[in-house]
């Protein structure tokens, strides 16, 4: 059997990036860390798989011990095949150099059918590519495939008692398209293989595809001309226009003719902010949101959960779901108290049932909520008043108070250098308020505080529950804090 030179996944690397591609073949040692949050979503793709093999049951599993193993799988999945097996679960084929395991391989009265689930809600022109590869592989294999399907998640489905599988996944045929791009799989073979043989690494500039369909895990080596701080760093200019920027020498700000660059007024107060290290103050627009306020304030920020698989009844895939608040409550005279909600971590119990609850008596019935990120928090609450019609008169009440601490910052009537082009709490904090910092918390961000609640949750996190609940109200409880420090700093602005 001929070496194998390519995965599914090496392809799908070389479509992106032939330079990523050789990188990975020759220099793997030079891959960025992947964050928490990918290898989250890595977990997440795998359990997900290992689920749809509930749509085929009782199958016979080819998976290899370890990834280094996979010749050892096609042995495997062709002897199954020779004593008559139907459903092979992780079928690993390999044809001209390249070596493909298929999710699941069905045969039924018409023929062999190949299945890839995926973890995504609709089949993107990547996976057309990847299922592509994959029946090329199949195929020329001697297997004669009458079709292939991406399974991925029905983001429609909404659970009500156990997961039903028919109807979490949906199946999607992909045949007639991976028939059009076919043709063009045996030159994109031959062609990555070359670039795999060549003794240096192929001359490939940063660009857009460093983003697209993926984010490459060899930024890090491409990018480090870049300086940390660059007109990539520029609030709201697309991509397109920053790669134009770059294609013509443009990377610092002092590089950028502001009478021809493409930038709006807010994007030119950012670059002319950096450039003379100047702090934009719009007074009038601060003082009137300011004087606009009607206390008490409660300064209010929410903590959400996902999961591809809906844990809790009266949830959707994906659907992010409350699950902790802070609030911080100020008065006229400046007297604040603070209250908090974070539910127990029970796959049995609904963390939006008490939330609600408590969250209506917290914010009390008159004074403005003022949050960060209107859209997100009258999102969450939209869909507490959908689930909760009985407190359809108490959740309106908040959503009628809400404010937007982001506003003054958004609109750049506030602009500090420090802010690097960002409007998030996170970069408006230390530039407003050096004292204060999130990187003295254990938990520094949303994602994370979403990504462990989930773990603990699904009974998956390995760390001390006590003390990464005491973490988790830090973190929120600092997003609170923050806002107040931050109107407090607005208000003597004024």
């Amino acid at each position: 059997m001929e070496k194998a030179i390519l995965s599914k996944s090496t392809f799908i690397r070389g479509l992106q990036c032939e330079k990523s591609l050789y990188l990975y073949k020759h220099n793997y040692n030079l891959r960025d860390v992947a964050s928490p949050q990918l290898q989250a979503i890595f977990s997440q793709g795998t359990n997900v798989g290992l689920l749809a093999q509930g749509l085929f049951p009782e199958g016979v599993d080819a998976s290899p011990e370890n990834y280094y193993e996979m010749a050892k799988s096609v042995v495997k999945t062709l002897q199954f095949i020779k004593d008559g097996e139907q459903i092979i679960y992780e079928a690993t084929f390999q044809y001209n150099g390249v070596i493909v395991a298929l999710d699941i391989l069905v045969k039924d009265q018409y023929g062999w059918r190949a299945y890839e689930v995926k973890s995504s809600t609709s089949v993107s022109d990547t996976y057309i590519m990847d299922a592509a590869i994959q029946y090329y592989t199949i195929v020329n294999s001697g297997i004669d495939l009458k079709d292939i399907s991406i399974v991925h998640i029905n983001n429609q489905y909404v659970k009500d008692g156990d997961i039903d599988i028919h109807e979490l996944f949906s199946v999607e045929s992909v045949y007639d398209k991976v028939l059009e791009v076919l043709p063009s799989i045996p030159n994109q073979i031959a062609r990555f293989k070359t670039v795999i043989a060549q003794k240096e690494v192929p001359v490939m500039d940063i660009g857009s595809h460093c983003n697209n369909p993926y984010s490459c895990d060899f930024k890090g080596q491409c990018w480090n001309h870049i300086p940390d701080y660059s007109i990539f760093n520029i609030s709201r200019l697309t991509a397109d226009k920053k790669f134009e920027l770059y294609q013509n020498g443009v990377i610092n700000f002092d590089q950028l003719d502001l009478s021809t660059a493409p930038l709006n007024e807010k994007q030119q107060v950012q670059v002319i902010s950096e450039l003379e290290q100047k702090t934009f103050i719009d007074k009038p627009n601060i003082q009137h949101f300011v004087n606009n306020l009607e206390y008490p304030i409660y300064h209010l920020d929410f903590e959400t959960m996902t999961a591809a698989v809906p844990i809790y009844n009266n949830s959707r895939p994906y659907q992010q779901l409350v699950f902790q608040y802070s609030l911080h409550i100020e008065k006229q005279n400046g007297e604040i108290t603070h209250k908090e909600y974070l539910a127990e971590a029970n796959p049995n119990l609904d963390p939006r049932d008490a939330f609600v609850k408590q969250l209506i008596e917290d914010c009390g019935t008159y004074g403005d909520v003022l949050v960060y990120n209107i859209g997100f928090e009258r999102g969450k609450l939209n869909d507490l008043m959908a689930l909760y019609p009985q407190y359809t008169f108490e959740i309106n009440n908040i959503i009628i108070r809400l404010k937007d601490l982001m506003t003054p910052f958004q609109k750049k009537w506030y602009y500090s250098p420090k802010m690097i082009g960002s409007y998030s709490i996170k970069y408006v904090l230390p530039a407003l308020v050096p004292e204060l910092s999130y990187q003295d918390l254990e938990i520094k961000e949303g994602g994370t505080a979403s990504n462990t609640f989930t773990q603990m949750v699904i009974g998956t996190f390995q760390g001390d529950i006590e003390k990464t609940r005491k973490d988790l109200l830090e973190y929120c409880k600092m997003d609170t804090f923050a806002m107040v420090k931050i109107l407090e700093k607005l208000k003597t602005i004024v």
